[in-house]
């Protein structure tokens, strides 16, 4: 049987490979410890599950949902938004549940580019930056997101044509894989060239919960002018440990979401509602303590794997946000991938090469913190021992 041309444009998704890679290993016994894939080791908070099974033995949640969403969801996002970030949003027309990020930013592709159309995507970034459009029949151009630019892409660099032919630009900070997290002033020139090139702006903001040090992250929609030209997708995943609830929103422009909405529409039937509520349960100011502890944790490996690293002469800086230390390869190596095959060989650990994210991930690799600390302590002294 043959695929469609449309997927055969695409490759093998990273984290797919890697679980097939971990699988054999241990089937043929090795100990293997992952620090590829970033899903949270904890449980989801309490308060969560337990308004999710009382919303699950509630028959009105029994029923298809609507994919606008139920009120309490909507209004929920639209209340911590206006507590979180001081950004007003319509639950009506400015807020829409999304089954997840991924999904999120895959279908915007779909919604807003046609065949010819250019995507503006983070290089090194979240493969669905790219995916998307070549699945949706576009070209995704990369932003290349300069080290000395405190990984920010270079603006001016992008040509003139382009930004012609450009119909989305995917951002995301604090960025996955970099954890860089926004400079001051970015998001201001970022409106203004959408206001002058007509560019949806896509902000992936998945990490803006995770965070340490005491730096708090902004929203891209508490930027002048950014809800008349973009949107955020805030994800439930890693700040509230409901990767596998599939719980995020699309905020911001209402334009942007009603055509979101019109292809949603017609794709699939909404987020299951008892999910919803138990999203809607999440946001709630009661359960900041929680985030904020288990930011607590995330901080402690932060600095057991950055202090081990820096110890085996790794120069490596510690992030200020999401759940991964970015680290440039060793010395002696060819490429990125073929450390970390010299990695899972040698010592059975299991990191993320850069160049997976895109080309300007070539010379780094990444290290998820969503394991726990002893296996994580192990882990980095096996690849010290290296």
């Amino acid at each position: 049987m043959r695929s469609s041309r449309r997927l055969e444009r695409i490759p093998p998704y990273l984290f797919a490979e890697l679980e097939r890679k971990i699988a054999a290993k241990r089937s043929s016994g090795v100990d293997v410890i992952s620090l590829g894939i970033g899903d949270p080791d904890m449980p989801t908070y309490e308060p969560i599950v337990v308004a999710a099974q009382q919303a699950v033995a509630d028959p009105s949640t029994h029923r298809y949902p609507t994919n606008r969403g139920r009120a309490e969801f909507r209004e929920a996002v639209a209340a911590f938004y206006g507590r979180r970030f001081g950004v007003e949003l319509d639950p009506e027309t400015e807020v829409m549940p999304a089954i997840g990020a991924k999904e999120c930013i895959f279908n915007l592709n779909l919604a807003f580019l046609d065949p010819g159309d250019v995507a503006l995507a983070a290089d090194p970034g979240y493969p669905v930056y790219t995916g998307g459009p070549l699945m949706a029949g576009a070209e995704p151009v990369l932003m290349p997101l300069i080290p000395a630019l405190e990984f920010t892409p270079d603006l001016d660099a992008i040509t003139t044509e382009t930004l012609d032919r450009a119909r989305l630009m995917f951002l995301n900070y604090p960025n996955n894989p970099t954890g860089a997290v926004v400079p001051e002033g970015l998001f201001e020139r970022v409106v203004e060239l959408a206001h002058a090139h007509e560019v949806l702006i896509v902000h992936d903001n998945a990490y803006s919960e995770t965070t340490y040090d005491g730096y708090v992250a902004p929203s891209f929609l508490q930027t002048s002018g950014a809800k008349e030209v973009g949107v955020e997708v805030f994800s439930l995943s890693k700040g509230y440990n409901m990767t596998g609830w599939r719980c995020a929103a699309i905020v911001g422009n209402a334009e942007a979401i009603a055509h979101y909405w019109r292809l949603k529409s017609n794709i699939d039937s909404g987020l299951f509602e008892a999910v919803q509520l138990a999203g809607a349960a999440a946001l709630g100011p009661e359960l900041d303590v929680l985030v904020r502890d288990m930011n607590a944790v995330y901080q402690r490996r932060r600095d057991l794997v950055c202090d081990a690293l820096r110890e085996a002469g790794v120069n490596v800086t510690r992030p200020k946000g999401t759940i991964y230390v970015w680290a440039p390869v060793p010395p002696g190596f060819d490429s990125a991938v073929a450390y970390c095959e010299y990695v899972l060989e040698r010592a059975a650990v299991v990191v993320s090469p850069g160049s997976a994210y895109g080309p300007g991930g070539e010379g780094f690799f990444r290290i998820s913190l969503t394991t726990p600390d002893d296996r994580l302590l192990e882990a980095v002294q096996r690849l010290r021992a290296l």
